[in-house]
């Protein structure tokens, strides 16, 4: 007993708590601040009731600088611009993980909703839903954002009824730094932008990747080795497959579907998650209010179903895996929580919810360095 006991505590300092930020819906039904922060033990999977760390208006996604202690978010201005656009703050992060405002700067369109850091630090970019407009945002050497190097403004539409206009959802880089992606729901696309880092500029587009017609391609993950990509698609409830050649170029392999075949009610995905081992697939459904976990051929990119898991909450429009593979936390926009599910990495099935604590309006989770 004292021997196990040692090495229990040995082994609670190798690993300590893990810090968690919150992004957060605040609108008018929501009884959000900010930007929260709460404690994760990889151990036991306890997570601490989450806390506000900074006041901000519609914090909704979160990204953290590679190497500077910065974390990024989209919301809207504390001062409105001129334009009426919305805004991408950057925060600094202290010892103790609190968070000060260091900057704010136009994300030069309407409803920004994603934000993402590229390899090198030096830019942030960020997807505005509302207009379809993208935008990349210079960063100095501390991290701090200026004013957009470059934006574009996309035209189309789809035959779903949300698909009037382009909607931009999210923005990735690839591992090389070398092209930015752009799922938009409303153009039914992936497009594709060659990046140039030192200047934080694009290029002319790339031959996008189509999704099938209404679909509404939402989020992607990359596999580690990024040979395939996976986008979720919000709107007809799928994941689409494609290989993925490094340099910008896209071939689709399959589709296949987040919900159970006898599900009859209303839903929507929302995101999507590669295990760091390549081996696992996950997705979100929100109204069936489930995780779909698939298995990954690492060769040939192709999945094979696992399972369907309850989330343990109402609309799960976010979930992340823990750095150690074996937590998933989901977070549920409609009712106020986070829960915490055990994972097997070799079944690759989820356990029943361990906990849930409260957390209001939160839609995005980031395991902070």
């Amino acid at each position: 007993m004292r021997t196990s006991t040692f090495c229990f505590f040995l082994l609670s300092q190798v690993l300590p708590g893990i810090p968690v930020f919150i992004g957060t819906s605040t609108g008018p039904d929501s009884v959000s601040k900010g930007i929260y922060f709460a404690d994760f033990d990889e151990i036991s999977g306890k997570l601490t009731r989450p806390e506000l760390a900074v006041e901000y208006q519609n914090p909704g996604f979160l990204a953290q600088h590679p190497t500077r202690p910065v974390l990024y978010a989209c919301g809207l201005p504390t001062r409105a611009f001129g334009d009426k656009t919305g805004a991408v703050a950057a925060f600094s992060i202290s010892d103790q993980y609190a968070l000060g405002l260091m900057a704010e700067t136009s994300s030069k369109g309407q409803g920004p909703c994603h934000v993402a850091v590229d390899p090198a630090g030096k830019t942030v970019a960020v997807a505005n839903y509302g207009d379809g407009t993208v935008a990349t945002i210079a960063l100095d050497e501390n991290g701090k954002p200026g004013e957009a190097a470059w934006f574009k403004i996309t035209a189309g539409s789809g035959p779903h009824v949300r698909q009037k206009g382009p909607h931009a959802h999210g923005v990735y880089f690839d591992r090389s730094g070398s092209h930015l992606l752009v799922p938009d729901l409303g153009l039914d696309k992936v497009l594709v932008f060659p990046f140039d880092s030192a200047g934080s500029r694009c290029g002319e587009a790339k031959p996008a990747l189509s999704t099938a017609p209404g679909a509404g391609p939402r989020h992607m993950a990359f596999s580690p080795d990024e040979k395939h990509a996976y986008v979720i698609n919000e709107l007809d409830n799928t994941i689409l497959v494609a290989a993925y050649d490094g340099k910008g170029g896209f071939t689709p392999i399959e589709t296949v579907p987040t919900l159970p075949p006898d599900f009859q009610g209303t839903n929507t995905t929302a995101e999507v998650e590669v295990s760091a081992d390549g081996t696992l697939v996950f997705g979100s459904n929100r109204g069936h209010n489930s995780i779909v976990v698939y298995r990954r051929d690492a060769q040939t990119g192709k999945l094979s179903h696992v399972e369907h898991q309850d989330c343990g909450g109402k609309t799960p429009r976010h979930f992340k895996l823990a750095p150690s593979g074996k937590w998933l936390l989901c977070a549920h926009q409609d009712s106020n929580t986070i829960s915490v599910l055990s994972l097997n990495p070799i079944t690759g099935k989820l356990g029943d919810t361990l906990r849930t604590v409260p957390s209001p309006s939160p839609i995005c989770i980031l395991f902070a360095r």
